[in-house]
């Protein structure tokens, strides 16, 4: 039973350090605005955090079970610690690449919003009286 739980646990930590890897890239996605790799990126990610759960779901009773009997050998809680400290990274990751999505959210609206004073300026004209009036200069089309 524990060498079976202590392959699973090396596959797990090879597991969640694929996926440490594919966040450091998702990072440089998000930075270099490649929305296709990045989709394709995201979508692998959903497989390996599918794969992980999966994982996680065969371990879990495992353990309960060993750790009822005694307390864990060294090697499986080597593995586990491992797990633990790759799946903290992991974490932090995640929140960078969060904040660096909202980020470019609100650069974007930024953006709009100066695009659109920008075209408020351009529309703006005067009327008989002189004083300042948005629209357009020219006669509209109503349809």
């Amino acid at each position: 039973m524990t060498a079976t739980l202590n392959e699973q646990l090396t596959q797990q930590t090879e597991n969640l350090a694929s996926l440490k890897a594919m966040l450091d890239k998702e990072l440089h996605l998000i930075s270099s605005r490649d929305a296709e790799a990045l989709m394709t990126l995201l979508k692998d990610k959903e497989q390996l955090l599918g794969a992980i759960q999966n994982l996680d779901d065969a371990i879990n009773p495992q353990l309960q079970a060993l750790q009822q009997e005694a307390p864990l050998p060294e090697d499986i809680q080597a593995h586990i610690d491992q797990a633990k400290t790759l799946l903290s990274e992991c974490q932090y990751c995640t929140e960078v690449n969060q904040l660096a999505v909202e980020q470019g959210q609100l650069r974007l609206v930024h953006l709009r919003n100066l695009m659109m004073d920008v075209r408020a300026k351009e529309s703006l004209t005067y009327d008989k009286a002189g004083k300042k009036k948005g629209g357009f200069s020219g006669k509209g089309v109503s349809a």
